[in-house]
């Protein structure tokens, strides 16, 4: 069975809705239960991995009741929230109470650093720092094992890995877009990310990966790995930032 990992943020209707409104990866609620009916009516509907990155408040307030309702769990549809330690209890960012909540409500909590700062850019101290504190804050709050996390940006590579094994960590979510099959190094796992602009049609080819919508998010993933080797991650960054 291809698993496929599909990568959300914040869940909001615009930038009024409480949490940090992304206009590229806040999906609208009405968006996200349009593609939880479509994997609710799918013959295998456990292949799909629903993830979260980064601790948006909108993943209690409004994630969490959409998930509840669609009853995926039951259906063996893996939720995973990869929070940011250093983000909790921040305005507009999960509590330490709410990351209880969802763990408590059958959802997997996974790291995601504690500053949410590229840990390949890192040195070797402080990408041990984040890959342990980060841990230890998750696990202290929902007093469970955190085996899973979410390179922040996507950015990491073999030495990141290696690492995060060391830690205590089982499975490493990147950025290269496709599902989980026989190329995937066992440990390393791809995502999709899921954006605001996505319609229903693009979604389900994407998320299904066929058609031109999985053929552009590769060639799109490839496309940027150029410009972040030349120019760093970040001035990569602040050039995104301007061309968003």
């Amino acid at each position: 069975m291809r698993r496929m990992h599909l990568m959300y943020h914040g869940i909001h209707d615009d930038a009024s809705s409480q949490g940090h409104f992304d206009p590229v990866y806040s999906v609208s609620p009405k968006r996200f239960a349009q593609h939880l009916d479509w994997i609710s009516e799918q013959e295998r509907p456990e292949r799909f991995h629903i993830t979260f990155d980064d601790g948006d408040i909108s993943n209690v307030t409004t994630a969490l009741p959409l998930l509840v309702d669609h009853g995926l769990l039951a259906r063996g549809v893996r939720v995973t929230f990869f929070i940011t330690g250093g983000f909790i209890d921040r305005p507009g960012m999960l509590r330490r109470a709410d990351v209880r909540t969802l763990a408590e409500a059958g959802m997997h909590i996974g790291a995601h650093g504690m500053s949410h700062g590229f840990l390949e850019d890192m040195d070797l101290e402080s990408l041990r720092c984040e890959l342990r504190d980060s841990k230890a804050t998750l696990e202290d709050i929902i007093h469970h094992e955190v085996d899973a996390m979410a390179l922040p940006g996507g950015r990491g590579g073999a030495r990141e890995f290696e690492e995060a094994l060391a830690c205590g960590y089982r499975d490493l979510y990147g950025s290269r877009p496709g599902p989980d099959d026989g190329h995937t190094q066992a440990g390393w796992r791809n995502r999709v990310a899921v954006t605001r602009q996505l319609d229903e049609t693009k979604f389900a080819a994407l998320a299904n990966w066929n058609g031109s919508a999985a053929r552009w998010a590769r060639l799109r993933h490839g496309a940027l790995a150029l410009p972040k080797r030349v120019l760093g991650n970040a001035r990569y960054q602040r050039l995104r930032a301007v061309l968003t």
